[in-house]
């Protein structure tokens, strides 16, 4: 069977990965800025243990590997909703279009938010009666191209802004992404992408202002403005491999594998599959993270349907489940119409 003979090939190309991205097991985890990037999205990809650089060939390209953005030759509209960890929402929508001739353009924001909290001190620690929130945003714009029938390219550029209370921060970043397929392999591809390479972050605002008294009686009133660390973004760079071992007019299996290189933490790769009959009703699974040094992520599972409700008109829902250990658990959906 293909699938006896494709195996070997996805077994040597995960130990390849490995041996090459183990060079450093440091642990810099919380040592950057803006950490809601690394929140995933699409349930899709997630249910495939997030192993979809190479797999990337719809609107979810956009945050995996902008090249995969080329690979949709229609307009998409697309909303994600994740309830995170701790009682962290986010929020995800895009829209994509073919512009024939030209690539594929594409536009989204990612908002991550939480309820009010309130202001508790040293002196006050029950509440002072004042309220505060925080969350970040972000809002960027794609372009992927086909050079050829079998390599694309993709870029996103993007602005971010954090903020906690009366601080904000904000900064510029990109994403680089390729995508190569060899058709002769039973659609085998090659995906790599370097996320959220860009400026540092420092918060900044009116709280951080700091009043002293200098002198006797009334003194002098002195406002020191107190100029805070400069954080890098969580800069990501994956590669991944896959190869659909099934695939006849009815049934496809694809197998995948990324590896992970992040400059906050470990190495680390994930691994997933997906199977969809007559590519409407779809099942997923993957295992998140392996051998990352103390992670919670682990396994993952989904399914999906994509109906056509009209000639011209899908709709696609996308469910996913992903363990997170001693954090228990979170839970992705999605919904997208093609048109």
């Amino acid at each position: 069977m293909r699938i006896v003979k494709i195996l070997p090939i996805i077994l040597i190309s995960v130990c390849l990965i490995k041996s090459g991205f183990a060079q450093t097991e440091t642990n810099k985890s919380g040592t950057t800025a803006s950490q809601f990037l690394k929140i995933n999205v699409g349930p899709r990809a997630i249910g495939m243990g997030g192993a979809f650089t190479s797999v990337a060939d719809d609107i979810n390209a956009m945050y995996w590997n902008p090249a995969g953005l080329s690979r949709m030759y229609s307009r998409e509209a697309y909303f994600n909703h994740v309830d995170w960890i701790m009682d962290v929402n986010l929020d995800y929508a895009a829209f994509a279009m073919d512009l024939t001739g030209l690539g594929t353009l594409g536009a989204f924001v990612n908002v991550m938010s939480m309820g009010e909290m309130e202001v508790r001190t040293l002196q006050q620690p029950e509440g002072t009666g004042e309220l505060f929130n925080a969350g970040a945003f972000t809002l960027g714009l794609s372009f992927a191209r086909n050079l050829t029938e079998e390599f694309s390219i993709g870029i996103n550029a993007k602005y971010i802004s954090e903020y906690i209370w009366n601080e904000t921060a904000n900064g510029f970043a990109i994403d680089i992404g390729t995508l190569y397929t060899i058709p002769f392999l039973n659609k085998f591809s090659i995906g790599a992408s370097i996320s959220n390479f860009g400026s540092k972050m420092r918060m900044e605002g009116r709280d951080i202002i700091q009043t002293t008294i200098v002198g006797s009686g009334e003194g002098n009133i002195i406002n020191t403005d107190l100029q805070l660390d400069k954080f890098e973004l969580p800069l990501i760079f994956r590669f991944g491999i896959s190869v659909d071992a099934i695939q006849e007019a009815e049934h496809r299996l694809t197998i995948a594998a990324d590896a992970i290189h992040p400059n906050d933490n470990t190495e680390s790769i994930n691994t997933g599959l997906e199977y969809t009959w007559n590519e409407i009703v779809f099942i997923r699974g993957g295992y998140k993270s392996l051998f990352e040094a103390d992670g919670e992520q682990g396994l993952t599972f989904g399914v999906g349907l994509n109906y056509r409700i009209l000639e011209s008109v899908k709709i696609k829902i996308d469910y996913a489940y992903q363990d997170f250990g001693r954090l228990q658990n979170v839970q992705y959906f999605s919904l997208g119409l093609r048109f």
